[in-house]
């Protein structure tokens, strides 16, 4: 069967604004542990939009971390507007009382298939696009596609780069540095619409957030909830998701299965969630033995302790996070 899966650079503009609303996270975290943060981020063309809900007990120099993270475009300085106000008291009094910040469903996932229990074809895509990303720190794209275990198709599109050049290092990285691929079986597809050398901010718009299928485990598994970056813990689309991944990994390892598929549903103001299945290799069972609810899990999880920048450069899963273990 073939499949594909994609992964983007952390050069890209969407990735560019996962990674500003993650270091606003962060800062808002280092100083005040609960702040509660939903931070959207808008970039390209010499500006950047910072728009959200932000209640704590600590100020962050928003305009000057945004600035040390984008440099300059055309020379000048970005323009960066601030529009961040407290969280409405409506959603707050849900959440005071230990409730879920919001509904949705959250999945989490983990297969037998790679090391870090990810579909092959999203480890194969980000692979590749970590190891160009270390020769060319620019904006990028890769794509795999899979038939049963080995790459039949490999696309890249990277900035700054000339094809044969390019061409000479995805060989290499798919051929050399992994077992699923045969040379004279791979079709390969490099800056297809030709070399670029105008990219990120400057040749396109970026938007927090819309990269949420590589942010999970790629098009093969459904993504639940919404984004990840700029949201603190009690936000169970993150939280959640985490959690959800967490329980997938412990019970591959558990039952010895091939393929774990968690869902965890939850209600706006309540902390217990109102569903939360596991289909191990096919068969539905209840998921039990965990505290779910958002306090729960940021303890269980020791998210308290996690630095969440780095997870909005190459996915959130695969890793080494607590919730990878």
């Amino acid at each position: 069967m073939q499949r594909t899966a994609e992964c983007v650079s952390p050069g890209h503009p969407d990735k560019i604004c996962d990674f500003i609303a993650d270091s606003l996270l962060d800062k808002y975290l280092e100083s005040d542990a609960f702040s509660r943060c939903a931070i959207e981020v808008l970039g390209g063309h010499g500006l950047i939009v910072i728009n959200g809900e932000v209640t704590s007990n600590t100020d962050v120099d928003v305009e000057g971390v945004v600035k040390s993270i984008v440099g300059k475009c055309d020379g000048k300085e970005y323009k960066v507007i601030v529009n961040l106000v407290k969280q409405s008291g409506e959603i707050a009094r849900g959440v005071d009382t230990g409730g879920a910040g919001d509904q949705g469903i959250m999945v989490g996932y983990a297969c037998d298939e790679t090391e870090n229990l990810v579909p092959l074809e999203y480890e194969l895509a980000r692979n590749l696009c970590k190891e160009i990303y270390k020769v060319y720190p620019y904006d990028g794209k890769t794509q795999v596609t899979i038939d049963g275990d080995k790459a039949v198709c490999v696309v890249a599109s990277f900035q700054n780069t000339k094809t044969p050049e390019l061409l000479k290092l995805v060989e290499e990285i798919i051929e050399e540095k992994t077992s699923y691929a045969k040379a004279s079986a791979v079709r390969y597809i490099i800056n297809p619409a030709g070399e670029w050398n105008m990219g990120g901010f400057d040749a396109d718009t970026g938007l927090s957030g819309r990269k949420i299928v590589i942010d999970n485990y790629g098009p093969r598994i459904g993504a639940g909830g919404g984004s990840f970056s700029g949201k603190d813990y009690t936000k169970v689309d993150r939280s959640g998701a985490y959690m959800a991944r967490k329980i997938a990994v412990d019970l591959i390892h558990k039952s010895k299965a091939h393929e774990v598929l968690v869902h965890i549903a939850y209600a706006i103001g309540i902390a217990e969630p109102v569903m939360a299945t596991a289909l191990v290799d096919g068969k539905e069972t209840q998921v039990s033995g965990y505290d779910l609810t958002p306090k729960g899990i940021r303890e269980t999880l020791k998210l308290s302790e996690v630095e969440y920048a780095p997870l909005a450069r190459f996915g959130h899963f695969g890793h080494d996070s607590n919730w990878d273990k």
